[in-house]
């Protein structure tokens, strides 16, 4: 800025500033860059990305929301887009590429309208509206699913992993999953709750994907302490302690002078009558199994083995809270208050061994609302991609459940949506129906790119959907079959998508684009500079990739 011949300095030396068309431009960019990076993995014929990192390790996924918290990205409108994947992911577990590709193509769109000058906020109303118009479109197009549905839930479950590595035992998949979300789930009230944190999921490389199994309780990543205790119990009754088997050190600092031999031993004796007291105490209760979160003394271990009572150390407290919840045991802090009151009960306590480890499974627990699922396969990578596509039938399978409601995936949705949305545009009027208009066709990003990635004409994919939704008896269920290239009626084919699903990336890719779009004005503080550590090229260790 200059004032009269002297110039003033406002920013910091170093300080970059984008503003005007400019920073819309930049922004919407790095906006289209991260959707472009997953939008080649949405779809039955959607594609992996390998991930490497500067460590060599290898993810292998078409998982939208890992891809991008893998890679490294530096842009803050990009990283706005990344937000928007991990909302859609913790709200419903599925959607993520969706909910960003949805963003992008909004944000592409107004760059085109923002260039035949339209501004920025007319089309941040306009997509407010269109916004409304697609919520309220939506609800009414809901279909109620009761859960006892089970046909309803598989199919849900399954199109949430077709195109994944888990596609192959789908069916199988997806049965293990409803059961393990039925089993969770709780009432409260008029509703119907599920956390998807009680369904705890180990992973054991081995076997194959065909040799997952769904435990009615909970595994534990341990065995027995000692080699002499029970490594099957039948009708086993259960201590939970949050307390270690072992003897106290002091609060303060504090020192024992012995004077005399005779006293060594009685101090010996002491701390061995501390420890059996210990033990006493779930002896009485009738336990035969305790599941310590802490340390088990070396004595105690001793005198627990002679017992017959199985004994597991350091267990997890995620570990801890599930199993009270699978045995209806309590978990308690204080030895001595621990009764028969606070046992929980299971069917079966046994060790396996599962590869090269040994697990401990408490199994045939009645009514448990915390269950376990053990997938194998053959490769780290299987398995862990075998974990993400797990997570996401979970969530859409709990998302029906709590809400009840579905609506028909393979495209139809979203360009029957379209289609109401552009009846609804003239009804504003102005540079609003515009922006109403570039949504409309935004939306109809997922039918396009369902038909891109599966090789099939995008232009005479879309005319033949349109048709079919507007000819007369048109079909609202009308969507996509990748697999035969021909339009079809999802509904009968059983391809179904939870509402809240839908829902989601609407809302967020539409509040995120409004975002964007209202920034005028980027300043950048200069960065500090980092020295390289030696050896190293400049830049540092690099990352997944840099957008």
């Amino acid at each position: 800025m200059i004032q009269g011949n002297t110039p003033v300095v406002i920013l910091k030396d170093g300080t970059k500033r984008d503003s005007g068309r400019l920073a819309t431009k930049n922004n919407i960019a790095a906006a289209s860059a991260i959707a472009e990076a997953v939008r080649s993995t949405l779809g039955p014929k959607g594609m992996d990305k390998m991930l490497v990192d500067s460590m060599g390790d290898v993810v292998i996924t078409n998982d939208g929301v890992t891809i991008l918290k893998e890679i490294e990205i530096e842009h803050p409108a990009a990283k706005m887009i990344v937000e928007v994947a991990k909302t859609q992911d913790s709200e419903c577990g599925d959607g993520t590429t969706t909910a960003v590709i949805f963003a992008g193509e909004l944000l592409k769109n107004a760059e085109e309208l923002i260039d035949r000058g339209v501004h920025a906020t007319a089309i941040a109303n306009g997509y407010r509206m269109g916004s409304n118009e697609a919520m309220k479109q939506l609800k009414k197009m809901g279909r109620i699913v009761r859960r006892n549905e089970t046909a309803v839930l598989k199919a849900i479950a399954k199109t949430s992993m077709t195109g994944k590595s888990s596609e192959a035992n789908g069916e199988f998949l997806a049965g293990l999953t409803v059961k393990a979300v039925r089993a969770i789930a709780e009432g409260r009230g008029k509703k119907t709750v599920v956390e998807r944190k009680n369904i705890k999921i180990q992973k054991k490389q081995g076997g194959h994907i065909g040799d997952t199994e769904l435990i009615e309780g909970i595994i534990l990543d341990k065995e027995p302490v000692h080699n002499n205790m029970p490594r099957s119990v039948s009708s086993p009754r259960i201590a939970l302690v949050d307390a270690p088997f072992e003897i106290k050190k002091t609060e303060i600092e504090s020192k024992i002078q012995i004077t005399d031999p005779t006293q060594i031993q009685a101090f010996l004796s002491q701390e061995e009558e501390s420890i059996k007291k210990m033990v006493e105490t779930v002896i009485e209760t009738e336990a035969n199994v305790l599941i310590c979160q802490k340390g088990i003394d070396d004595l105690a271990q001793h005198f627990l083995a002679k017992a017959g009572i199985t004994a597991i150390r350091r267990a997890k407290k995620s570990d801890m809270e599930a199993l009270a919840k699978a045995t209806g045991g309590r978990v308690v802090s204080n030895i001595e208050s621990l009764s028969k009151n606070d046992l929980g009960i299971a069917g079966l306590v046994e060790t396996r061994k599962i590869g090269n480890d040994e697990m401990t499974f408490v199994t045939e627990c009645n009514d448990p609302k915390s269950v376990s699922i053990l997938i194998r396969g053959g490769t780290e990578h299987v398995i862990d991609e075998i974990d993400r596509n797990l997570e996401d039938a979970i969530g859409v399978v709990s998302s029906v459940i709590e809400d009840g409601q579905v609506v028909t995936g393979g495209g139809a949705i979203e360009i029957e949506i379209a289609l109401k949305i552009r009846k609804f545009a003239p009804r504003i009027g102005g540079r609003e129906q515009m922006a109403i208009e570039s949504f409309a066709d935004a939306i109809e990003i997922v039918p396009k790119t369902l038909a891109e990635n599966a090789g099939l004409d995008v232009i005479d994919t879309l005319m033949g959907l349109r048709k079919a939704h507007t000819k007369k008896g048109k079909n609202t269920h009308a969507g996509l079959d990748v697999r035969s290239g021909k339009v079809m009626n999802m509904k009968t084919k059983n391809v179904v998508e939870p509402l809240r699903v839908k829902i989601q990336a609407i809302s967020s890719a539409t509040e995120v684009s409004n975002m964007i779009l209202r920034i005028d004005d980027i300043i950048a503080s200069k960065q500090p500079e980092q020295s390289a550590a030696p050896d190293m090229p400049p830049g540092g260790m690099g990352g997944m990739g840099g957008f």
